[in-house]
């Protein structure tokens, strides 16, 4: 990671790129925008609109049936996977022949459809999970089995503030907004601009309403304006660089949570909180995934899992722990001198009585 002091801010959307005013990219990633309402365009600035939960009191859509525009996992009699974007009058494409968009709209999420060729087809809503793995990368991903668990390790709430180091592909991203809620914020900090209109994208296409999340374009190493955050989440090569910044950024009990393949990393950031002296309660752990097989004549582990995919750290902010033999207060050895001048003084007394 380059350094770069200079902060830029995405806010609300869809990426569009730097240059000049009012200058971008459009849905396809080639060329401008569609004008957009009240929103000023600034030089080396990004924008985006968010997108509005639908009010299904107003469109009176069918929860049990694929709408336009919705995301669609079809599944065939191998388990092999393919996720579309339905959209009127297109045709899907793929070895086990074609599949009309038109004739899964309207029909029931869950439903069987069949191809040209005869080929049947299982369609479903995929998943945050389904989504991740099927979706468009730049960056390596973070795996569904390490989302969910850095959404509870690093006890992420509705209408928490949380601070996310490193965009990557969106899928982090996607999963704390989600955890957050309306009520709560996703503030990114990505030092490489290329990943954004990819990322962006992603993440609008699983988030039904994007309004919460920022983008900054700057380095986390260099520190986080923020403060009194919530959370930490990071997924960046070096995050023992930027604990002086988390420190100052955090609420006090607040939790930082650190992503990272190697055990070596692990040990720099741990050695390095400890240095510090205002995270506690650090705890490392990895997960491995194993799924099984089950029929009516064979019950076993499955041939293949998902092994190691990276390392979770955690800690608590909180005051630096104190060294040594712990002082009383002044108050408490000034009283403490006077009960002893007292108790002197009754015993010096009670030898001159004898």
């Amino acid at each position: 990671m380059s350094s770069s002091r200079s902060t830029n801010t995405v806010a609300h959307g869809v990426c569009l790129a730097q240059g000049k005013l009012g200058a971008g990219l459009g849905e396809s990633g080639h060329g401008p925008p569609p004008a957009l309402k009240g929103v000023q365009y600034l030089p080396r600035q990004f924008d985006f609109q968010p997108r509005q939960t639908l009010n299904l009191n107003e469109t009176q859509a069918d929860k049990n049936k694929f709408q336009v525009g919705d995301l669609v996992l079809l599944i065939d009699r191998k388990e092999r996977r393919y996720m579309i974007t339905l959209v009127e009058g297109e045709m899907y494409h793929c070895h086990l022949g074609q599949l009309s968009h038109d004739k899964i709209i309207g029909n029931n999420i869950g439903g069987w459809f069949r191809t040209d060729k005869g080929h049947i087809l299982l369609g479903i809503s995929p998943t945050l999970g389904d989504f991740v793995r099927q979706m468009p990368r730049g960056p390596q991903i973070v795996y569904p089995k390490d989302l969910g668990n850095i959404i509870n390790f690093a006890d992420i709430f509705p209408g928490a503030t949380v601070i996310e180091g490193g965009l990557g592909s969106g899928a982090l991203t996607s999963a704390l907004l989600r955890a957050v809620g309306n009520t709560g914020k996703v503030i990114n900090y990505e030092i490489d601009e290329a990943v954004l209109p990819k990322a962006l994208r992603n993440i609008e296409r699983i988030n039904s309403d994007t309004s919460n999340l920022e983008v900054k374009i700057a380095n986390i190493y260099d520190g986080i304006s923020e403060r009194n955050v919530d959370r930490v989440v990071l997924d960046v090569p070096e995050p023992w660089q930027a604990l002086a910044g988390i420190g100052d950024a955090l609420v006090m009990g607040g939790i930082m949570l650190s992503f990272v393949p190697t055990i070596i990393q692990v040990q720099k950031l741990v050695l390095a909180m400890e240095e510090d002296g205002r995270f506690q309660m650090i705890e490392s752990m990895e997960t491995l995934l194993r799924t099984w097989h089950v029929t009516e004549r064979s019950v076993r582990p499955d041939h293949r899992m998902i092994a190691h995919s990276g390392f979770l750290t955690t800690a608590v902010r909180c005051d630096p722990k104190p060294y040594g033999r712990v002082q009383p207060p002044r108050d408490e050895l000034e009283e403490s001198s006077q009960e002893s001048d007292e108790l002197e003084v009754e015993t010096t007394g009670g030898d001159e009585e004898e």
